[in-house]
């Protein structure tokens, strides 16, 4: 039987396809693969302009110039509730935030949060203008202090260690509440001997504009010398429960690139200086003063867990209310 040019040339394209099955079946290393689900998720990373994000600008620029694993959508803001917001109705995967609104959330979406790790312990300072009368917590009896963080960390912090050296916030010293660090900063322009509670890396930004300016005290040191187990933890990373659980891998990437991030800002402080102007925080010479008193790090794992057990249970008995009412479960510890 003769068959047909047109019936040939069908039979030499099935012999084509046939061969070339065959050949993916027996080398399927070779075969086109889906792209991994780091590529195709995008996680929704926030955080606040201050040391809170510092340790992620490498991160941030290694993701422009498509460096890394992970896709990211990047959200700063100036305070913590323009970011909470979106983490409850899940337009948020990751926020890098004070660490007890971490708990606060936790509470507020009955588990639906999770603290991941520790990136910024204590960055506040008693800064005093002139003299040097401020050589111990025990000192700032009778002080004016004029500072930020009013029903936040900065004030419960303080007033825990005031109450550790037998002295009460609201009888033995006096506190002047600012809105924002800059208007701290003004406030000491105009006193004379002043003091004040200053966060880095405003500290250094004040400094810049008060020449007799010195820190008196780092209640970071102040927290660790009471040796009671806990940390002064200024921030930490939280993680919608959800996309935890839905996407373990891009997580792990993503933790992964944030370590290597702080490893990076801590080690080369110059370099990292220029990227934390990038992305708006403060300028470049008040970063590369300021970063090795951001007291940036990475946490994760059980030591995690202990320092922020500790720190979330001080808060607490100053003020249920800073930790959302009560303290969370172990479940709210990513890992455990």
């Amino acid at each position: 039987m003769k068959l047909s040019k047109k019936t040939l040339i069908l039979i030499l394209v099935l012999i084509v396809v046939v061969l070339a099955a065959a050949w993916f079946i027996f080398h399927p290393e070779k075969a086109a693969t889906p792209a991994s689900e780091k590529e195709q998720v995008t996680l929704r990373l926030g955080g606040l302009k201050g040391a809170t994000s510092i340790g992620m600008v490498k991160l941030l620029d290694d993701a422009e110039k498509g460096q890394t694993q992970v896709n990211y959508e990047y959200t700063m803001a100036a305070a913590a509730d323009e970011l909470s917001p979106l983490m409850i109705q899940g337009k948020m995967d990751v926020l890098a935030v004070p660490a007890n609104l971490g708990s606060i959330l936790y509470n507020k979406t009955e588990g639906k949060v999770q603290f991941v790790a520790v990136n910024t312990l204590g960055v506040v300072y008693i800064v005093e203008k002139g003299g040097e009368t401020i050589q111990s917590v025990a000192d700032l009896k009778g002080k004016t202090i004029y500072a930020t963080g009013k029903g936040t960390t900065p004030e419960y912090a303080l007033r825990y260690l005031l109450s550790m050296h037998g002295l009460d916030m609201d009888t033995d010293v006096t506190m002047e509440w600012k809105s924002e660090p800059t208007e701290t900063v003004m406030a000491m322009k105009a006193q004379e001997n002043a003091v004040a509670m200053i966060p880095q890396p405003f500290v250094t930004v004040a400094q810049g504009q008060i020449p007799d300016l010195h820190v008196a005290l780092d209640l970071t040191r102040e927290w660790d010398a009471l040796d009671n187990g806990s940390m002064f933890i200024t921030a930490g990373l939280i993680v919608r429960k959800e996309f935890a659980e839905q996407h373990p891998d891009v997580l792990a990437a993503f933790l992964a690139e944030y370590k290597a991030s702080t490893e990076y800002v801590n080690a080369n402080p110059a370099e990292a200086a220029v990227l934390v102007e990038k992305y708006g925080i403060v300028k470049a010479p008040v970063a590369e003063k300021a970063i090795p008193y951001c007291n940036i790090t990475y946490i994760d794992g059980a030591r995690m867990k202990t320092g922020l057990t500790g720190y979330l249970n001080v808060l607490f008995d100053m003020n249920p209310a800073s930790v959302g009412g009560k303290l969370p479960g172990d479940d709210f510890y990513y890992g455990n």
